[in-house]
């Protein structure tokens, strides 16, 4: 399988870009960026810490004291979606 797509943007006989004319060009300088930093090691390294550190971090939970105070019995954990910097994409 060829994991490159062709000088059209298609990943075999199909595929291509379905956009709005208005963001053909700014997807057209996107992918000159991508290709030109590609190989590139320190860009790697700076997406690599990206994913990791901002987009694809763990999601931090919070413990809800006073909730659970008033409930009582259980410790009471909030998991923090809302402080994900691109939002909650759960499955």
């Amino acid at each position: 399988m060829n994991y490159e797509p062709n000088e059209r943007g298609y990943w075999g006989e199909y595929g291509g870009r379905f956009v709005p004319e208005t963001l053909a060009a700014p997807l057209d300088e996107l992918t000159m960026a991508f290709y030109a930093s590609r190989d590139d090691a320190a860009f790697h390294a700076e997406l690599d810490d990206l994913l990791h550190n901002y987009s694809g971090r763990p999601t931090p939970l919070y413990f809800a004291r006073r909730l659970s105070e008033t409930l009582g019995g259980a410790k009471i954990y909030l998991k923090r979606e809302d402080l994900n910097h691109t939002g909650a994409h759960n499955p």
